[in-house]
């Protein structure tokens, strides 16, 4: 029998190696794919921060429109009754005032009347037939609709313009 040199491992070892060589292999793809993992687990938790940072103002603005819609109906009632003085003027800067603070954080109003109707920004709320409008365009914004960056926070409540039945 010959005796293995030491640049040949004996026949039984020879397996071994291989098999240990592969179980290495094995662990190595496995930490690649766990780094990898974690690599995308780290950049999904970044956009998610950074998402939840660009939206966090929306459920205040949520609650603070209703006051705002209130404000709108103040000034629209004083237009009705052809009142310009202080109080319709405070009302009228109390609510632009409002309007910029939201502004400053993205928030907008969509502007629905006239337009097309879009049932990813109104919400149709009654049919109005008429003929001075185009069909299934908005003829009356009932509530405001806003929008935070690219998402809408509230939709437009609107009537939408159908064909008068003959």
């Amino acid at each position: 029998m010959t005796e293995p040199t030491p640049d040949t491992p004996p026949a039984g070892d020879a397996d071994r190696l291989a098999a240990v060589e592969k179980e290495r292999d094995q662990y190595l793809a496995l930490a690649q794919r766990t780094q990898a993992d974690f690599e995308n687990y780290q950049q999904r938790v970044k956009r998610d921060q950074a998402a939840e940072r660009r939206y966090a103002v929306g459920p205040l603005a949520l609650d603070l429109l209703s006051a705002l819609d209130n404000l709108d109906r103040a000034l629209a009632a004083a237009k009705e009754a052809g009142d310009k003085g202080p109080l319709a003027q405070g009302i009228g800067m109390v609510q632009s005032q409002l309007l910029d603070a939201l502004r400053r954080h993205g928030i907008v109003r969509i502007e629905a009347l006239g337009q097309p109707f879009d049932p990813n920004l109104h919400e149709a709320m009654l049919e109005q037939p008429t003929r001075d409008a185009a069909p299934r365009s908005v003829v009356l914004v009932l509530e405001q609709g806003y929008t935070i960056h690219d998402r809408v926070l509230r939709p437009a409540r609107v009537a939408v313009a159908v064909a008068p039945k003959e």
